[in-house]
């Protein structure tokens, strides 16, 4: 199966940058499968699980409300990788971020042609 690994985690002040990426830990492995689209969410302490921005295959992108004109996902479709440009952060954007993908794959069963993978979460702290 595939398994994703986020990095670019840390502590950033308010106002500044900051970038995440994730790509598959066997690119091998990953490239038996076709990549949908890509994504990163985010969770803070006390709070649910919410859509930062998605990356389909296409190219085309949806973003949380939250982050719109601040935050630009982009992919690498040659390393089935993506990445989180994050400016003009406030401490509302700290979070644990996760990185999404969402593959297909051929099955007689229709129910197993597409699964969805978790990265472990990357730990983002905005400080005022």
């Amino acid at each position: 199966q595939v398994q994703l690994v986020e990095s670019g985690g840390g502590s950033v002040q308010a106002g500044g940058s900051h970038a995440l990426s994730c790509a598959p830990s066997d690119p091998t492995s990953a490239a038996l499968f076709a990549l949908n689209a890509m994504g990163w969410y985010r969770q803070a302490t006390g709070k649910q699980r919410e859509l930062v921005a998605i990356i389909t295959a296409g190219d085309n992108t949806v973003y949380g409300d939250s982050v719109k004109g601040r935050f630009t996902i982009s992919r690498d479709s040659a390393k089935n990788s993506v990445s989180l440009r994050m400016n003009r952060l406030t401490p509302e954007d700290t979070a644990v971020y996760y990185c999404k993908a969402d593959y297909a794959r051929s099955s007689p069963f229709p129910q197993d042609r597409h699964f969805e993978v978790w990265g472990q979460g990357t730990l983002v702290t905005v400080s005022s």
